[in-house]
């Protein structure tokens, strides 16, 4: 709406091209779906008509690596499991991006069991980490906004000359998103830096 009435009232806009690519692929983030417990329930919820994940351009689920931007592997991941997800993931076009959704993705959750591997970031690099069990389509939500925060403060290769875009994969140390969910609240906290959000999140309780 505000892009609208800029056009209406000026009839020109100016930006970057860097800009207007990074806004294109982060309101373009197709999933590649990886159902392989409960949460993909919940992730099949956050695709439906009653969450519209279609209001954030992700709403075509490929089931092809091929076409897909965001791997999202949502439940428990076995040691046997594993190889098939690293495929996918290899097979994905860079950029790409990978959420660990649930608890049992993320840490093995409550199967301590030696199938299970306990983590999916001991054999891919992972970007967003949703918490739960399972968590609700709005934390998968939550965990695509983050992946759009990240995508908009990267920096895209305007020219590549041949070179090969994608890096050695490898799992970054930490990652931090401004948006942090007060459930008391029901409100959504912003902030600069984790400190910041953990302040504003006591001062509101």
């Amino acid at each position: 709406m505000g892009l609208g009435n800029a056009l209406e009232s000026q009839g020109f806009l100016t930006t970057s091209l860097e800009a207007v690519i990074n806004w294109a692929r982060k309101n373009s983030a197709w999933p590649m779906p990886l159902g392989l417990s409960c949460c993909g329930i919940e992730m099949m919820a956050f695709a439906s008509s009653r969450f519209d994940v279609s209001r954030f351009g992700s709403e075509v689920f490929r089931m092809t690596p091929r076409q897909s931007d965001v791997l999202i592997i949502a439940g428990t991941v076995t040691y046997k499991m594993s190889w098939v997800v690293r495929k996918i993931y290899d097979q994905m076009p860079d950029p790409k991006w990978v959420i660990s959704m649930g608890v049992c993705a993320s840490t093995g959750g409550m199967f301590r069991s030696y199938p299970v591997v306990q983590g999916v970031d001991q054999f891919l690099p992972v970007d967003v980490y949703v918490s739960g069990c399972p968590p609700r389509p709005e934390n998968l939500i939550m965990g695509l906004m983050a992946i759009q925060d990240k995508i908009g403060k990267q920096r895209p290769d305007l020219a590549n000359f041949g070179k090969n875009i994608s890096k050695t994969p490898s799992q970054e140390e930490y990652f931090y998103s401004p948006f942090a969910f007060n459930s008391k609240k029901n409100l959504v906290v912003e902030g600069k830096t984790a400190d910041e959000v953990k302040q504003k999140i006591i001062e509101t309780l």
